[in-house]
């Protein structure tokens, strides 16, 4: 009895982690079901060739989101605070502790001299656990100095990557957002040079640190887009390097749009051709959606329009997808196609309308229950402000002469 009370505690064999077999302290969850310690995943998945799930095999998404596994996180810290003292698992156990704000002060003290060592310790604070990455984001001048790294002449590429790293992973409140950028004029230039980049991951990031920077301030204080900065967010809807990174570009533009120029100037980086073309490979529903919504935004211009109604594919990827993906999916297209009917209407685009199937599919909105009232409203105006020349075409049902009768 004696020795079964003094023999050393032995973590659980469901608390190490399957990588680095080490307790996790930060466990998250793959789609394959296995949980991971959040910085030994990230490590194997930022290896090109490491495109599954290391205990399954199971393909992997490139750039997917990982769950954190707040169960499985929680019961490690249950399981900890009862080990006591002293034990063969307490280096471990001792491992799980937040890190502390005089820790990280001193870290950052190295950072601001944009030395790479420090900047990676503060990338894996960021991505480590919630506790270490809350306690960086509140940490006081941590923006500031990340932001004078990305964007200061003196630092090395490494380690303005390190510095996007960090940003990206961390919740930067509005304030501190609209101040860094007023302090940090060139912060566009210093994005777009990163963008550039050939690191799939890397450029991942920048556009989750636009989609950030475009939703929590006005986008003339936070980035002021050129054409340039606008023509790299947009190469990777074009290259669709992993859904997280397509998404966030999507959201990014989308925050753009609505402000001064910023749509011609989105229309002449090529947004139009990349999300006709992403459309026409049939992306995921959340990604279609986010497509229909900065085509019905940047079709709101004429240069928008013209893109469109130009492009070979244009309106009919647009109506196809009209009761195809989802309800939000179908109001966008119909406002697309609103836009093109009032404003485009020229005979060939009309002909094309009814040739393509996007009549027919109006016709069809108007009487499906998966379409809104607002989306109906919508369709109906179209068809009844062309109902004229539709009539005649023999490409069209009897139905839309029941509809619209001469």
């Amino acid at each position: 009895m004696a020795a079964a009370a003094s023999a050393p505690a032995e973590v659980p064999a469901y608390f190490v982690c399957p990588i680095s077999l080490q307790l996790m302290r930060d466990p998250v969850t793959l789609p394959s079901g296995i949980s991971y310690d959040r910085a030994a995943i990230a490590r194997w998945l930022a290896a090109p060739a490491h495109r599954t799930c290391p205990v399954t095999r199971q393909p992997l998404e490139p750039g997917m989101e990982l769950t954190p596994n707040h169960t499985l996180r929680r019961l490690i810290h249950s399981w900890a605070a009862s080990v006591s003292p002293g034990s063969a698992v307490d280096e471990e156990v001792a491992a799980l502790r937040s890190v502390s704000r005089d820790e990280i002060a001193s870290i950052l003290s190295e950072a601001t001299a944009a030395q790479v060592g420090a900047l990676r310790k503060l990338r894996e604070l960021a991505v480590e656990c919630e506790d270490s990455r809350a306690m960086l984001a509140s940490q006081d001048g941590v923006f500031d100095v990340l932001s004078r790294v990305l964007t200061g002449d003196s630092a090395c590429s490494t380690a303005r990557e390190e510095a996007v790293g960090v940003l990206a992973s961390l919740w930067i409140p509005e304030q501190e957002l609209v101040g860094v950028v007023a302090r940090h004029s060139n912060l566009a230039e210093s994005l777009t040079a990163v963008l550039r980049s050939s690191n799939l991951q890397l450029r991942t990031q920048v556009v989750k640190l636009v989609r950030t920077l475009a939703n929590a301030a006005v986008p003339g204080l936070v980035i002021g887009p050129d054409a340039e900065f606008l023509a790299e967010v947009v190469r990777v809807v074009s290259d669709r390097i992993s859904t997280r990174a397509t998404k966030a570009s999507l959201h990014a533009l989308a925050a753009l749009c609505p402000y001064g120029r910023n749509r011609v100037k989105i229309v002449g980086a090529g947004s139009v051709p990349a999300l006709v073309e992403l459309l026409l490979v049939e992306p995921e529903r959340r990604v279609c959606e986010l497509a229909l919504a900065v085509l019905d935004r940047v079709c709101t211009c004429a240069e928008g329009r013209a893109e469109l109604v130009a492009h070979a594919a244009g309106v009919a990827v647009v109506g196809k997808k009209v009761l195809r993906v989802s309800e939000a999916a179908s109001e966008r297209a119909v406002r697309v196609l609103r836009s093109v009917a009032r404003h485009a209407a020229t005979p060939a685009v009309l002909q094309e309308m009814a040739q393509c199937g996007v009549v027919g599919k109006l016709c069809l909105a108007l009487r499906s229950e998966q379409c809104g009232v607002k989306t109906k409203e919508k369709a109906h105006e179209v068809l009844k402000l062309h109902s004229r020349v539709w009539r005649a075409s023999p490409c069209l049902s009897p139905n839309f002469l029941a509809l619209y009768p001469s």
